[in-house]
């Protein structure tokens, strides 16, 4: 009798248990009949453990399942970050373990985003060469402009791959034109000419009222259009309207600024904010560093492929030495792991793939910064590690610059002008900075010097007389 009352109490606080779990998934906004899989996911977790009572776990524990359940390459991203949430609420919110702080929930759900087709890492390596503007599908007329002129865009992508241009200018331009033909009723490109190039960049900026930066975006994409693909040069237009340029000056935190932003951001993101203010690299030549690119005998940092497809040195700054050095330890560990199961290879540019077979699986060639599970590339159908999705880091640095309290406009490229300067008030020359930004023009970098003419300024308020 008293053997079936202890089962009876054991299932009773197993039901409460698992009441209360329910209970908080819901009121962290989950719905049925997604509920039920949070519960599957945290018996998963616990039914890899049976000798082991959940007060007595470990972050290496949750660390080791989730690492494990991320090499499953048949796993959603959805469901992965799903996994991570379900393990979260059972840490945090049910054991209330004194260690569940200390695990980095946001890098494990953010960088378990999968990467795109048309993203600009690996969009360029699809084998279909008029089916690579992402950015249509979310306006019909474009996407229907596209269909009615297949060869156009295959000879245009063509030519923008011969030249070299980046991923992202040749969405840009596949775009643009669209644009043109759709205001054009789709009529056939070669039976039109400036006049008609005139007429669309003075919609752009009469009735559209675009930017300046956009009109010529516009305006470059057409005469590639004409001059390259076509060979109907444009010659010259006249004197179309130009929208307006208006004189914007770059976001710069200050020093006190960049001390609390930073000191907000946790974890592997928290690292990565440092590295982009410490060395002023953009957001995406951080996001897909390699690991042989980082040099710590001689602390410096090389950028490939940078704006213009140029090389660049860059510091590593002195105080991220130590920490980038155990990041590199754990994502090591975390690559053998991926070897022992049959995977470890990485994205590589399809020259150096085909050259190079076997140096997707190196370890120089590894991301600094991986994703925290494993997917399939949409174009080639390998199974990658790819570096974690920019997405989670601007999100965090703009959600830390309201906790903070920083009323500017903070986003990931704040960081790289507070970067520059800061390095200026340093005493530093201008040309030193234009090489670490790879600015090709001085006047691209003159900009920052803003903060240090501080024009007007030195004149005294007549409130103060």
């Amino acid at each position: 009798m008293k053997q079936v009352e202890k089962i009876a109490d054991k299932t009773d606080k197993i039901e409460r248990f698992w009441d209360r779990f329910i209970a908080i998934v819901h009121k962290s906004g989950v719905k049925k009949p997604f509920d039920r899989w949070y519960v599957i996911r945290a018996e998963e977790y616990i039914g890899s453990y049976p000798d082991k009572r959940l007060q007595d776990h470990t972050k290496e524990d949750i660390e080791s399942w989730l690492g494990a359940l991320g090499r499953k390459n048949n796993l959603k991203s959805w469901q992965f970050r799903q996994a991570v949430h379900a393990i979260q609420i059972l840490f945090c919110e049910i054991v209330k373990a004194p260690f569940a702080k200390d695990v980095d929930w946001e890098h494990w759900k953010e960088a378990a985003r999968e990467l795109p087709s048309d993203h600009v890492t690996i969009g360029r390596e699809g084998s279909n060469t008029s089916a690579t503007s992402g950015s249509l599908t979310a306006y019909s007329s474009l996407q229907e402009t596209r269909q009615k002129h297949p060869e156009l865009i295959k000879m245009l992508v063509s030519r923008l791959r011969v030249g070299q241009y980046a991923f992202r200018t040749e969405k840009s331009y596949i775009d643009w034109i669209c644009r043109f033909l759709a205001y054009s009723a789709n009529k056939d490109p070669r039976q039109m000419g400036s006049s008609e190039v005139f007429a669309f960049l003075e919609y752009l900026a009469l009735q559209r009222k675009v930017a300046s930066s956009t009109q010529n975006q516009a305006l470059n994409a057409l005469v590639f259009l004409y001059d390259k693909v076509l060979e109907q040069p444009l010659g010259d237009l006249g004197p179309f309207i130009r929208a307006k340029r208006p004189r914007r000056l770059p976001v710069v935190l200050s020093r006190d600024e960049i001390r609390r932003l930073l000191a907000e951001i946790d974890g592997i993101f928290g690292l990565m904010a440092q590295l982009m203010y410490g060395t002023g690299m953009r957001l995406m030549e951080a996001v897909r560093l390699r690991v042989q690119d980082v040099d710590f005998d001689y602390g410096q940092i090389i950028v490939r492929e940078g704006k213009g497809k140029k090389d660049r040195v860059v510091p590593l700054p002195e105080k991220l030495a130590e920490p980038l050095r155990n990041h590199l330890q754990l994502v090591l560990a975390q690559h053998k792991k991926d070897l022992a199961q049959g995977f470890g290879s990485v994205y590589l540019p399809q020259a150096l793939q085909k050259k190079y077979p076997a140096a997707a699986q190196e370890w120089g060639w590894q991301y600094v910064f991986p994703s925290s599970r494993l997917s399939i590339d949409p174009h080639s159908g390998a199974t990658h590690r790819h570096h974690l999705h920019e997405n989670g880091l601007q999100k965090k640095i703009k959600s830390c610059a309201a906790t903070a309290g920083i009323v500017k406009r903070v986003n990931s490229h704040a960081l790289r002008h507070s970067f520059a300067t800061h390095v200026l008030e340093a005493g530093y020359d201008i040309r030193t900075v234009q090489e670490l930004l790879g600015h090709a023009d001085v006047s691209t970098t003159m900009i920052y010097t803003h903060v240090l003419n501080k024009p007007g300024l030195g004149v005294r308020s007549p409130l103060d007389y």
